[in-house]
């Protein structure tokens, strides 16, 4: 799939190739939404906005080389604007009611379950945005430009909420770099 020729496309009015490009990553836009909500109607809806966002907005995407980046960031500001609507945040403990992130984990339940209560109780020890950065990174496996510019911050400062994050962890686990 050349993305670019495909954005070209969109750009023109084309909207089948707008949904080719969408459909293409439409797992990770789910699963991207689903870590900011907590839930998949929220997740669902967050993606249907995104996607009037990009029909509406096609055009104004300078680098089409970049459609994935710039999506993800307007599911991400979607995704946050639904939950100021809803006036809630997304709790650690919401986490286990979520299918979705049990399997990236494993397919047994009973490890899953084990997996899910380690990293709440890990995550506690974490402020929100190293929690964020540290989600994006390794969960959605975004490189720090991607995660930059969907947090709006430098890539700088993603960094450093990845590895203050990580040292807290390691802090908190018992662990060492090598280990």
């Amino acid at each position: 799939m050349n993305i670019v020729r495909l954005v070209k496309k969109a750009k023109r009015g084309n909207k089948e190739a707008l949904l080719q490009l969408i459909m293409a990553e439409k797992d990770d836009y789910y699963r991207l939404a689903l870590t900011y909500l907590g839930n998949e109607h929220d997740a669902m809806d967050a993606m249907e906005e995104m996607i009037v966002i990009l029909y509406e907005k096609i055009n104004q995407l300078k680098k089409e080389e970049a459609f994935y980046s710039w999506s993800k960031t307007i599911l991400v500001n979607c995704s946050k604007t639904l939950l100021r609507k809803q006036k809630r945040l997304m709790l650690v403990d919401e986490w286990e009611s979520t299918t979705e992130f049990g399997q990236v984990l494993s397919s047994d339940p009973y490890l899953n379950s084990a997996h899910i209560l380690d990293l709440q109780m890990l995550f506690v020890h974490l402020n929100d945005n190293q929690k964020e950065a540290i989600q994006l990174k390794y969960f959605h496996d975004l490189d720090y430009e991607t995660i930059a510019s969907i947090t709006n911050v430098s890539v700088g400062t993603v960094k450093s909420r990845v590895f203050q994050g990580l040292k807290k962890l390691r802090e908190y686990y018992g662990g060492d770099v090598g280990e």
